[in-house]
């Protein structure tokens, strides 16, 4: 029964002219099926339709400095540093949360991926699937000249190829994800090819057979492309990767149709003060990476860029710069699956540093310091291009900034230790919204990089499909909660239905402190927030909520969720060499919650709800003061735990 009442909630977010599309692709597959699945191939054996079959690979086309000295020579993948990568390494269909295997024998049109909690999560399974690892010991091959490192990759492409026969299985369910794929053996060819002619080697069957299959994928994307609801980050990546085919290929049909979607896209997804509409600062910097990756290989082909790739991106970097804090830190609302396009290291990064140093070589601006550069970044601009880039005029962020389109404010006080941000935006992107949360007008804080009232995180898309539901959910982001209820309705893992409506916030900047009044409607009810910020000596921040509803109001919580080094002691959060004094007019509860710092991981954490369980009326208030000291005979106690030593 939820099956049904999920398709049909999935119909209602779609117009006439995608529910036509959907048909025309349901024919698309079945004629698919009889000419891809039935015989049984990998992808690279299929014959090559007529207009293709005189594509070359070109491996100048591709920007790539050889003379790279700054690498690290390949050693395992990381998998959310959570799974073995050698364990898994061979395992293309592990469910990873279960014993259990994604099925390899039936057709990927037939299989359902969505919370499959009898096998695992799939985005979890994809990780492996996206063949970071074979750019990165095609890179290694090429600078080392290990034989073995060769015959790993040969074993493993040839393995994969094996067990994962074209349109055979979950790996072939999401033209993003053989996007991704795309770009990962593009690299691989050209670090392969180099390397063959470094070394005086024959250039064996590899190298074929990685070009067919990157035509038929390619051409897969473009027909099977995401349109209409679907249309969000993953057609930009879709895209991106048939972009960089055509420029590898040097196929006009190709770039042509990238070029232009990616132009017609980027004021489609994002608003024009440079916040991404899913409402979610990792999918901002997913696409921008896209766009960041494919414009160098614009600028080496001599293709010019449009000028609105660049007004845009400039925005877009700005907010994540605004993001982006002092110590290390990030304010990130919304989805966060630590997805990305290209990796040649290997290793976990900061996504969001890389992408604005990316940003700093292609646009006219710096976004970042660029003292620490990844590798990708190294392998694929020239050395002295960094260092010129690194002269840029360098953006700052300001002490405070609103995005009153994108729907957030970014505040930093006291010389940076105190980093706010304010969510004040829509749920997310299109009929789907389906990277957003139910987190209207919540807010998180850090102290010296120190999360201490946060955003509970993603933790993972599938399984338990509950979990899923509670990481997006009302009561555990610091904002109002009203009868433990969500602000929007939830129809699915990826599908909202009824939403709220913020509005423009109002902000006062004074010499001594910062006032920022925001509001949010949904189901008959009314909330505003004002937050008050007083930074002349002492920090203090106040919070005073006022909601207003027709409903019947039993209980009004206002949620302070915790970061995992702080300690609550009575009415004090001791934070590091800081203790924050709470007073408020609501009655304190202390709850443990689950929080994620990083997708696959999780851990219980602390969370004060102020409450107001005598609800008398219909328009109900709750004040919370809350001041920052810092602690006495802070050397006695240990570090941040903030237990004696």
């Amino acid at each position: 029964m939820k099956k049904i009442t999920w398709y049909l909630n999935r119909l209602k977010a779609m117009n006439m002219g995608e529910i036509c599309w959907r048909f025309q692709q349901k024919n698309l597959q079945k004629q698919e099926r009889r000419k891809y699945y039935k015989e049984n191939l990998p992808v690279y054996e299929f014959e090559l339709p007529d207009e293709l079959k005189n594509l070359n690979a070109q491996v100048d086309q591709i920007s790539i400095n050889w003379n790279n000295e700054k690498f690290t020579v390949f050693k395992e993948q990381n998998l959310f540093g959570v799974y073995s990568y050698n364990k898994y390494k061979r395992a293309w269909n592990a469910g990873f949360q279960t014993e259990n295997v994604w099925p390899t024998d039936q057709c990927s049109y037939d299989i359902s991926i969505s919370q499959r909690e009898d096998i695992g999560d799939i985005r979890t399974n994809w990780e492996l699937n996206r063949h970071y690892q074979f750019a990165g010991m095609a890179k290694s091959f090429y600078v080392t000249d290990d034989a073995n490192v060769l015959k790993e990759l040969q074993d493993l492409f040839y393995d994969w190829n094996e067990k994962n026969h074209f349109l055979c299985g979950v790996e072939w369910t999401s033209a993003m994800e053989i996007a991704i794929r795309v770009n990962s053996w593009i690299y691989t060819y050209c670090f392969l090819k180099r390397a063959f002619e470094k070394y005086n080697l024959e250039n064996n069957r590899i190298l074929e057979d990685i070009s067919r299959g990157i035509i038929i994928m390619t051409d897969y994307i473009v027909k099977h492309r995401a349109k209409y609801s679907s249309a969000n980050n993953h057609l930009i990546v879709e895209m991106y990767a048939v972009g960089m085919s055509g420029i590898f290929f040097d196929y006009k049909p190709w770039k042509k149709l990238a070029f232009n979607i990616l132009t017609e896209e980027l004021p489609r997804q994002n608003y024009s003060d440079g916040v991404n509409k899913e409402m979610s600062l990792h999918y901002q910097s997913f696409v921008m990476e896209a766009y960041g990756l494919l414009m160098i290989e614009m600028q080496h082909n001599e293709i010019e860029i449009p000028e609105i790739w660049k007004e845009y991106l400039s925005n877009m970097s700005e907010f994540v710069c605004d993001c982006c804090g002092d110590f290390g830190e990030t304010i990130v609302f919304g989805d966060n699956d630590e997805g990305k396009i290209l990796d040649i290291s290997g290793k976990h990064f900061d996504h969001y540093r890389y992408v604005l140093n990316l940003m700093g070589i292609v646009l006219d601006k710096r976004y970042s310091k660029m003292d620490e550069i990844h590798e990708n970044i190294c392998w694929i601009v020239d050395t002295q291009y960094i260092a010129d880039s690194s002269k840029k005029e360098l953006y700052i962020s300001p002490d405070v900034k609103s995005y009153k389109q994108g729907g957030y404010t970014l505040i930093r006080c006291q010389d940076n230790k105190i980093f706010i941000g304010i969510d004040h935006a829509e749920l997310g992107f299109g009929s789907l919204a389906a990277h957003g949360h139910a987190d209207a007008l919540s807010f998180q804080m850090f102290i010296e990089g120190i999360p201490v009232f946060v955003d509970p995180g993603t933790y993972n898309y599938h399984v338990p499909k509950q979990t899923r539901d509670d990481f997006r959910a009302t009561k555990n982001h610091n904002t109002v909660c009203i009868n433990g209820e969500n602000q929007a309705e939830m129809l699915g893992p990826f599908l909202w239905g009824k939403r709220y409506l913020c509005q423009m916030p109002r902000i006062t900047v004074k010499d001594d402190g910062i006032n920022i009044q925001v509001e949010t409607r949904y189901a008959y009810t009314i909330h505003k927030r004002n937050v008050k910020l007083l930074t002349s000596k002492d920090f203090v921040i106040e919070i005073f909520d006022e909601v207003k509803s027709g409903n019947n109001i039993k209980e009004i919580s206002q949620i302070f969720s915790l970061g995992p080094e702080c300690k609550v002691i009575e009415n004090q959060i001791v934070v590091g060499k800081y203790l924050l004094e709470v007073e408020s007019s609501g009655q304190a509860k202390y709850k443990g919650y689950e929080y994620s710092e990083k997708y696959n991981s999780k851990q219980c954490c602390k969370q004060v709800v102020l409450e107001d369980r005598e609800v008398k009326t219909n328009l109900i208030t709750i004040k919370t003061i809350i001041k920052m000291n810092k602690r006495k005979n802070y050397e006695s106690f240990n570090d941040r735990t903030g237990e004696k030593r």
